[in-house]
């Protein structure tokens, strides 16, 4: 029976850990994980997803700050896993991890690499426009996803698709292919290959400020960056200067000779102008206040029609 140690930190990692754990032919003997963190409101402490599933399995935990310093990898080693099992850790490793096991380090990659490397590619591929992603179950080596892959297996992403619904796709796609993967692996019935040289794109880390809208784009690509960044980090505007949350919405055919951002009343609905067609305001949040319907909000502030949201000329990448 293989012996693994197990490195996953959110709610991506936690069906991987179980589908390892659920396997006959594979034993995970510790798990690795963040520390636990402040979160929610009064910011506790809070243990990371992994650590609690791993907890409920009665698995061991190690949650260093670094993996980087001797006594850490030490840990590790102290194991003795044939393999490390990786699954959105949330640390850069080094060849003392990579090379500490016999197999190596095995990575499961929220994309169909080489497309999508970095830290963020569920919620590029769908502010790209991408018709599908997918996993690959890939060997880490000292690059950023640059190691070789032992499987992939694609989906389709649903025109109506969220960051958080393609989230928990792509974690039971992987959770499913994981186990049998690493047996095959671990057998020699998998040879790790290349990645192609054609077709790299990077999805670097997210920060809050991306998630601001240049109205100056379509509406489709305004409607998919919208999508793309639910739940986290979300997308805002501004309205007189105060920060206003946009929720979900839809992309409009129809347009009005006003500038981008520039909101319109269409059919009803308070919607703004884009650079290409409308986009009407599903739902918003003003800053300070509950989320509301795009209708409600008009209604408690009807002055607003005519009124120019956020900097509609802001330079911004859709990836």
């Amino acid at each position: 029976m293989a012996r693994i140690v197990f490195l996953g930190t959110p709610d991506f990692a936690v069906a991987s850990l179980q589908s390892l754990v659920d396997h006959p032919d594979l034993e995970v003997v510790g798990v690795v994980t963040q520390p636990d963190r402040p979160a929610g409101r009064g910011r506790p402490l809070t243990a990371p997803p992994a650590k609690q599933r791993a907890l409920s399995l009665g698995l061991p935990v190690f949650q260093p700050e670094t993996l980087r310093d001797a006594a850490a990898v030490e840990r590790l080693h102290s194991w003795m896993p044939d393999v490390l099992v990786v699954a959105a850790f949330g640390q850069i490793l080094r060849s003392s991890v990579l090379e500490l096991a016999p197999f190596g380090c095995v990575n499961v990659h929220a994309s169909l690499l080489p497309r999508w490397r970095g830290a963020a590619p569920i919620q590029y591929a769908i502010w790209a426009g991408d018709v599908e992603t997918g996993i690959t179950i890939m060997k880490l080596d000292t690059g950023l996803d640059t190691g070789p892959i032992l499987v992939q297996q694609a989906i389709p992403i649903a025109p109506d698709e969220t960051g958080a619904s393609l989230h928990d796709k792509l974690a039971t796609l992987g959770a499913s292919i994981l186990p049998e993967a690493l047996v095959a692996y671990l057998a020699g019935d998998i040879v790790p290959r290349p990645q192609p040289q054609e077709g790299i794109t990077y999805a670097p880390t997210l920060q809050k400020a991306d998630g601001q809208i240049n109205w100056g784009q379509p509406a489709t690509i305004i409607d998919r960056h919208v999508r793309a960044f639910t739940p986290w980090p979300g997308t805002f505007t501004t309205l007189n200067d105060e920060i206003l949350k946009i929720i979900n919405g839809s992309p409009l055919a129809a347009s009005y000779g006003v500038p981008p951002g520039t909101l319109v009343l269409h059919a009803g609905s308070l919607a703004v102008q884009t650079g290409e067609g409308l986009y009407r305001l599903g739902v918003v949040q003003p800053a300070g206040k509950k989320q509301m319907t795009g209708q409600a909000f008009l209604a408690g502030h009807p002055q607003m029609v005519g009124a120019r949201l956020g900097s509609p000329n802001r330079s911004q990448s859709s990836g």
